[in-house]
């Protein structure tokens, strides 16, 4: 996949803020709201989808996709109208929805789709559209995608935040700056203004009037202005709905739903989560190179501790690096992580680890010590402090060191880590060739994990499954293979809490997507 994904390091939590303007004719009150943008999303460092390994939710705003998924993960028509696959699965037909324009004026037609794809050549999302061999205009508005291969998940790239379709002239003209000072898309937001890490400010796209059936509302957005602020700290995030000081809170972390649900202004709802919430392995430095010290590390992990005490039984364990809900999570039990710490000590053993008098094991006259990197807000750093204990028990000493989510990033492509805690938000196995493809070591391939075999099972699964069910079978291959070489510690899989200030934002009852999106958003206003 591609990230990250991330949506991928993480989730993004947001709020929204609803103001008013009094004195006004009813006519005339401007809806504006400002959402929060929380933990792991926070620093990402450009609009451009293309390029991105990490997006927020304004790109959901900024840029429609070709299809939606809904809240089943099932596929729908947006500015694709409707398609038809050959039975071989060698062509494409794509019918485009007509009078749908960009933000600067020009039209999305066929000719757009050729020039948008020819962007991925060359990109870390290349291996999106690797699968196209041509691309045949065959009126205004329709295209017809000639394949190399088969690609079962090309609904699902087309679906995905890093397909959004962006404006291929705009992205010409303004060059590396696309994406800072400008985004043009044709959703229904405009990107106004744009900081790094502080602030961006999105204003209604007035035109708009091709919201998918997703929507109740085709457009234009309820909501005026959208100002989108960076908060790298949950709690704050949270006080601040508590106050009334913001409107809308995602991911809400469970320590706060019971004084959620003692404040009557506030409302939660809780989703299917996309989330998994591990910790790495560096495979590539000591004493990690050694199997059976991975093994042990992972093994000390304790999921249900971590499940009952920091998120107070609510979400699931982790034991295997997919999302319980996808076909490919359900691999052969002896290839699930779950806690073993008497495996994980007889490992040690068997690795020449010794334990010392201060209960640090010891080997060649050096201790068991290893760095732990996190991220700076409330729930990262309970987990990692968690982990540190559980390690600390096996006799493994783990400091932990605090960075931003965005300096962190660059500081992995620098291989100066050993364990780190993480999450990543995506609803495709293809995560898996992300976080684990020797072509992407350092960052998102954390675990410096360059291996035939698996380079072998990830070319196979991502290239040469020509059905669904093929690639489901060889993706869950690729997956026991990695589960196999113990590069990470499965932790968590949390549900999505979402709470609001119900006496100043209406919420639609039903989310229609596998999280709170463009499709919903567009249906959403302030109280007046």
């Amino acid at each position: 996949m591609n990230c990250i994904r991330k949506i991928l390091s993480g989730t993004a939590s947001l709020a929204l803020v609803g103001g008013l303007s009094f004195g006004l004719a009813p006519a005339a009150l401007a809806q504006e709201a400002t959402f929060v943008i929380a933990s792991s999303a926070v620093g990402a460092p450009s609009y451009y989808p293309i390029k991105a390994t990490m997006l927020n939710v304004s790109n959901y705003l900024i840029y429609d996709r070709l299809i939606e998924q809904d809240e089943k993960q099932q596929f729908h028509p947006h500015l694709a109208e409707s398609w038809e696959s050959s039975p071989d699965g060698m062509n494409w037909v794509f019918k485009l929805r007509q009078g749908v324009k960009f933000h600067d004026g020009e039209p999305f037609n066929a000719q757009t789709i050729v020039d948008w794809l020819a962007l991925y050549q060359g990109t870390d999302n290349q291996f999106m559209i690797d699968a196209i061999d041509k691309i045949e205009v065959v009126d205004e508005h329709t295209v017809k995608l000639l394949m190399k291969q088969p690609d079962p998940n090309l609904l699902f790239n087309f679906s995905s935040v890093f397909m959004s379709v962006v404006s291929p002239k705009a992205v010409k003209e303004l060059g590396d700056e696309y994406g800072i000072t400008a985004a043009v898309g044709t959703g229904p937001y405009k990107l106004e203004s744009f900081a790094v890490g502080q602030e961006t400010v999105l204003t209604r796209n007035d035109d708009y009037t091709w919201g998918s059936k997703l929507s109740q509302n085709q457009g234009p957005a309820k909501i005026q202005t959208l100002t989108m602020r960076e908060i790298p700290e949950q709690s704050t995030a949270f006080l601040e709905l508590k106050t009334g000081g913001i409107d809308l809170l995602y991911d809400v972390p469970t320590d706060f739903l019971p004084q959620i649900k003692a404040t009557a202004s506030l409302e939660t709802l809780s989703l299917p989560g996309l989330v998994v919430m591990y910790m790495p392995i560096n495979t590539s430095v000591e004493p990690f190179t050694d199997v059976r010290v991975r093994e042990a590390t992972a093994l000390a992990v304790n999921q249900k501790e971590i499940l009952d005490n920091i998120y107070n039984g609510v979400g699931a364990e982790a034991h295997n690096f997919l999302i319980s809900s996808l076909a490919e999570a359900d691999v052969d039990p002896k290839y699930n992580v779950s806690y073993d710490p008497a495996k994980a000590n007889a490992l040690l053993d068997e690795a020449g680890w010794t334990l010392g008098s201060d209960g640090v094991r010891q080997k060649d006259g050096k201790p068991l010590s290893v760095t732990l990197w996190t991220q700076g807000d409330t729930e990262f750093k309970r987990v990692s402090e968690a982990v540190q204990a559980q390690l600390k028990a096996i006799g493994m000493n783990a400091e932990i060191t605090v960075y931003d989510s965005s300096t962190i990033r660059d500081l992995y492509k620098k291989n100066q880590h050993q364990l780190a805690v993480r999450s990543y938000d995506w609803a495709n196995a293809d995560i898996l060739d992300w976080f684990f493809s020797g072509n992407r070591l350092g960052y998102p391939n954390i675990s410096m994990w360059n291996d035939p075999k698996s380079e072998e099972l990830n070319k196979k699964a991502m290239t040469e499954s020509r059905t669904w069910e093929e690639r489901v079978a060889n993706f869950k291959t690729y997956h026991e293979h990695l589960l196999s070489q113990w590069l990470f510690a499965p932790i968590y899989q949390p549900v999505q809490n979402i709470s609001y200030n119900k006496d100043r934002l209406r919420v639609p009852a039903e989310i229609r997507g596998p999280g709170l999106r463009g499709q919903t958003i567009l249906d959403m206003e302030v109280v007046e």
